[in-house]
């Protein structure tokens, strides 16, 4: 009978990453910053991005910093991000999440209008190239009948002004879609008196 001898044979378990949530944010905002986690000590990660339109390369390893998203369309995109583990030469089973950037909406531009002292002026219906955006603006001059403040389109009034001289408001739009507020747009409503023969 000969000295026995041995050997091992170790196996490595397959890594497995924890699930990281899915975001949506607005356009030129900061996104979350991701650290990626396994229960398999050693694990490292690689990761895929399948749309870099939101400002995100397109592969890249370890933790994902945080990054400002952009969007320059009118409808929401969305990258899907492809994590895949690997710890003692043994690569786990991917898990993906996604990052959904809103656009920031515009206020399509409105014409200023000028109307007489009793004068009906025009219905202004708001639009914008992001579906689903809502529009709330102000008035800061109400002695022409409008009033200071309101949500949705403007509608026609009878312009008043009893004074000797011009008056001008300036309304003020700021259009909100999926969260996001875009910039605020202006236009002027004139009202001219009736003048009044001595």
């Amino acid at each position: 009978v000969g000295l026995p001898i041995s050997y091992t044979i170790t196996v490595n378990p397959i890594p497995i990453v924890a699930a990281v949530p899915d975001e949506t944010v607005c356009s030129n905002t900061a996104t979350t910053a991701v650290t990626f986690t396994s229960t398999t000590a050693g694990t490292t990660f690689s990761w895929t991005n399948d749309n870099t339109s939101i400002s995100m390369p397109a592969s890249g390893s370890g933790n994902i910093p945080s990054f400002t998203a952009t969007n320059t369309g009118a409808s929401a995109i969305t990258a899907t991000i492809t994590v895949t583990p690997t710890a003692n030469g043994c690569v786990g089973l991917p898990i993906s999440y996604t990052i959904t950037v809103n656009p920031i909406p515009i206020v399509d531009p409105i014409p200023d209008e000028t109307v007489c002292h009793n004068d009906v002026t025009s219905a202004v219906t708001f639009t914008s190239a992001t579906a689903g955006a809502t529009f709330a603006w102000t008035n800061n001059n109400t002695s022409i009948g409008l009033g200071a403040s309101g949500n949705g389109n403007v509608a026609s009034f009878t312009a008043t002004n009893t004074g000797t001289s011009a008056i001008t408001a300036t309304i003020t739009v700021t259009p909100i879609a999926n969260g996001c507020v875009g910039l605020p747009i202006s236009y002027t409503i004139t009202v001219n008196p009736i003048p009044i023969v001595a």
